[in-house]
């Protein structure tokens, strides 16, 4: 299978880079201070959702904005060592123009670029929970991505590895790529669904990307 296409937009956490055991350790601890029940935190949605969306879930309203610092700050203490590049991200990352792709997250822009920096990543254009007013599964960030790098959301594909960010990529009416590292491939709703980015090639021409599965 072959898709074309004008821009890349990425996913982070899942996708680029694997921080679940950071997450669940933080989210853990943070759930613990603010006296969240076992039954209540099993029953949100972590994965691919924005901090505020999640605390706002979980909290009073008024308390909110201290438990987003907190978790926030959790977070970001956490990153050295709790980071890693997923298979084929950096080997792919290498082949495309800088101008031709971003990174589109659900966190916060200072958690993102630490955790980007932490394996060496650093995208030109990156859309972060700070430059939108709703988060994934909204089409926002993506369509917000496209409108940055001056492509048409028709010719961007996403790279996703939740189903929040495909329905969002969707919804953007984007072609989506799935990728299988927090999810069983049957819960995943995409145009094309793979392993991760390993199993995946990007030729890039004068008329845009070709991407191409491997084998």
């Amino acid at each position: 299978m072959k898709i074309h296409a004008e821009a890349l937009l990425f996913d982070n956490d899942g996708t680029l880079v694997s921080s679940l055991e950071s997450v669940d350790r933080c989210w853990t601890r943070w759930a613990q201070e603010y006296g969240i029940t076992v039954e209540d935190f099993a029953r949100i949605e972590l994965h691919g959702r924005p901090a505020v969306e999640i605390a706002a879930d979980l909290l009073p309203a008024d308390i909110v904005p201290e438990a987003l610092a907190r978790i926030e700050q959790l977070e970001v203490e956490d990153v050295p060592g709790g980071v890693e590049a997923l298979p084929g991200t950096l080997a792919l990352l290498d082949t495309l123009p800088a101008e031709r792709w971003a990174v589109v997250t659900s966190a916060t822009r200072r958690l993102a670029e630490a955790r980007l920096d932490e394996v060496g990543i650093r995208p030109k254009t990156l859309i972060a929970a700070d430059d939108i007013t709703r988060g994934k599964p909204d089409p926002e960030p993506y369509l917000l991505a496209a409108r940055e790098l001056g492509v048409d959301p028709a010719r961007c594909v996403v790279f996703e590895d939740a189903p929040a960010g495909l329905q969002a990529g969707r919804a953007a009416g984007m072609t989506t790529v799935a990728l299988a590292t927090t999810h069983q491939a049957h819960e995943l709703n995409a145009d094309l669904v793979v392993k991760d980015l390993s199993a995946l090639s990007v030729l890039v021409t004068a008329q845009g990307m070709e991407i191409s599965t491997r084998g």
